[in-house]
């Protein structure tokens, strides 16, 4: 079998080299990717209705850790794991850093939870109560102490603002008060943090939400400035919204900050990454690709898995979504750049769409394993788990205690 992917992989060199493009110079930036996986994606997860715990989920952050290297360990491209607090609230977190450092992994993003306290049933940053306002910001505030603790270079800002009828909330007001409040934060971030602003357009808000689309939390970010930036979840938009288009203009504007990786059907879903609309995700990263090639264009966007593991095991549904991301990156690596560039000038509708249709119906999966064999990794991660023991491993060992889930204790 070893024989039998090498070969596919000459042929496919062969291929790209004759195309012109520059196999090496490909590998190389496959290499170096790096993908942030989240602590709540190691822990149970559910939806609305139910947590459903599997085995040998975590009971804390330590052991959420413990997952992440190993699925970093397998793809080699996720050495990063973002933290939720309270979720991930530990004693000491100069002793979380410490862990993660031996286990080769560093603390992401730290994000913020404005929306389980009972005191934000009715908004956060946008309450109508000044009290709870103050209390809002000075958790904010906290989170950003921890970050400097555990070296953190980001605050991944969500809010869960809303209201669910007409006449619950002032428009207006709900603006003004929000933007206060990240003054007040934007102005106590370190030189070297940034804030990124997602957004959502419903949810858990059914009549609106105060940061709804990108507009918004551009135009929040803006007012800012320039540590602010602004978070793109591929699962907060209305159906049919065109992401790559916001991608490149985000970009064009140096407001693109990140992303949170999923994938849906409906609504907010939290798939797997590529699961339901591989095509969307190729031509984000063909956005991203194209605007690492613009010297003009300078910037840094972080990549961050966001998703719920509701039915499916946790850890080979992170690595598989690892695997997509990896995919849809090689196959925009492989976009003919001038051709597409020339066709655009020409006119030429169908010839620049087949350009990208081309790259993207490359079977990439010869290349990704020999980039792994290089990177001294397993060729197949998803096998390599499953062949490492590690599931009933953890299913043996973590036994008692609570589950660390979607709640502040944990479900059991």
């Amino acid at each position: 079998m070893n024989e039998e992917w090498r070969e596919e992989y000459r042929v496919l060199a062969d291929r790209l080299a004759q195309q012109g493009l520059d196999v090496e110079s490909i590998k190389d930036s496959l290499k170096r990717q790096e993908v942030e996986t989240p602590s709540w994606g190691y822990g149970n997860a559910g939806t609305r209705f139910q947590v459903f715990p599997q085995a040998g989920a975590p009971r804390n952050a330590f052991e959420k850790l413990e997952d992440a290297a190993v699925v970093h360990r397998l793809t080699g491209i996720c050495p990063a794991v973002a933290i939720h607090i309270p979720w991930d609230q530990v004693g000491d977190y100069g002793e979380l850093k410490q862990f993660a450092e031996s286990l080769g992994l560093r603390i992401g993003a730290v994000n913020p939870n404005l929306f389980q306290d009972y005191d934000y049933r009715l908004g956060s940053l946008c309450h109508a109560d000044a009290e709870v306002r103050r209390r809002a910001v000075d958790y904010v505030l906290e989170c950003i102490e921890i970050a400097e603790e555990v070296g953190s270079r980001a605050i991944s800002l969500w809010l869960a603002d809303g209201t669910n009828y007409a006449g619950q909330g002032h428009f207006r007001n709900r603006k003004r008060w929000l933007e206060e409040c990240l003054q007040v934060v934007y102005d106590r971030l370190p030189v070297h943090t940034r804030l990124l602003i997602e957004y959502k357009f419903f949810e858990p808000g059914f009549y609106h939400t105060d940061l709804a689309d990108w507009g918004m939390a551009y135009n929040t970010a803006l007012k800012l400035g320039d540590q602010a930036q602004v978070l793109v979840d591929l699962g907060h938009h209305p159906q049919g919204t065109n992401v790559e288009h916001i991608v490149a203009f985000l970009l064009a504007e140096g407001k693109l900050g990140g992303f949170h990786f999923n994938n849906r059907k409906y609504a907010d879903d939290d798939l797997m990454v590529g699961s339901v609309n591989p095509f969307e995700l190729f031509l984000v990263f063909n956005e991203l690709v194209d605007a690492a090639e613009d010297p003009e264009i300078d910037a840094e966007v972080a990549f961050m898995i966001d998703q719920s593991h509701n039915v499916e095991a946790r850890i080979p549904a992170m690595i598989q979504s690892l695997i997509n991301v990896q995919t849809a990156y090689a196959k925009a690596l492989l976009v003919d750049r001038e051709a597409l560039r020339r066709f655009q000038e020409e006119g030429n509708v169908l010839a620049a769409h087949s350009v990208l249709v081309e790259a993207f119906q490359t079977d990439v999966r010869p290349l990704l394993r020999q980039v792994r064999i290089e990177m001294g990794l397993n060729p197949d991660p998803l096998l390599a788990y499953e062949e490492s023991g590690y599931a009933e491993k953890i299913a043996a060992t973590r036994v008692g205690g609570s589950r660390s889930g979607w709640s502040f204790g944990g479900s059991s």
